[in-house]
């Protein structure tokens, strides 16, 4: 048996001075760096989730009602789509983009990007992609098409099952939302599921009702 961790979704864009900015966002992109680099040795799999938004219909709105519909955000091939700089991806061995052309919340919609576009070693903070609305950010949205459209696109189970992984642990952003929806996902595909809520960021103050719903599913929420 395998045990792997899930980082979902610790972008820009979900951090302090993003589009869609959850609170504390910033901050648990350092702690669950520093919780890797204590406790990586315990997963045998690291991976990580990122909204990689192309065209995602009524996903965006110029007037979100933040339940169904949000600001424009994550553009795919964007700062805004980019890890934050304080997440350090030294361990992550693959990222699952999803959300495309539709809404998507769970890690488990996610395709496995290539290898040739992802961080490796130590991250710079520097070192961005264009921004979201900038110049190339059109050219940006192009390149990644023929990724999002491959028919060989491998999703985050079939990697998973590919690798025996049984055990999952999953943190990162948001906890009432994207780590609510990757963590039942999980529990509905059979793996035996834990969030570890301290390395959780949610967007609503009262988190107890998405805790008690991922309880009620399956979930072990510590």
């Amino acid at each position: 048996m395998s045990r792997a961790l899930i980082i979902v979704d610790v972008q820009n864009d979900f951090c302090e001075g993003g589009s869609l900015a959850v609170a504390g966002g910033a901050a648990l992109a350092g702690e669950i760096s520093e919780y890797v680099d204590a406790h990586h040795s315990q997963f045998d799999h690291i991976v990580a989730t990122q909204d990689w938004h192309i065209d995602p219909g009524a996903h965006f709105s110029e007037e979100p009602d933040f339940v169904d519909s949000w600001p424009r955000h994550c553009v795919a091939g964007t700062r805004g789509a980019e890890l934050h700089p304080d997440l350090d991806p030294e361990y992550i061995q693959a990222y699952f983009r999803k959300g495309q052309f539709a809404a998507a919340y769970s890690g488990f919609e996610g395709l496995l990007a290539p290898e040739d576009d992802v961080p490796t070693g130590d991250r710079k903070p520097g070192a961005m992609p264009v921004s979201e609305t900038g110049p190339g950010a059109e050219d940006a949205e192009d390149s990644v098409s023929a990724f999002a459209a491959g028919d060989d696109a491998i999703g985050l189970d079939d990697w998973l099952q590919s690798h025996d992984v049984e055990d999952i642990v999953v943190v990162g952003i948001a906890t009432d939302y994207c780590v609510k929806a990757t963590a039942l996902d999980a529990v509905q595909a059979g793996y035996s599921v834990t969030v570890l809520r301290g390395l959780t960021a949610g967007i609503a103050e009262d988190l107890d009702d998405a805790v008690a719903e991922m309880e009620f599913g399956g979930v072990d929420v510590l």
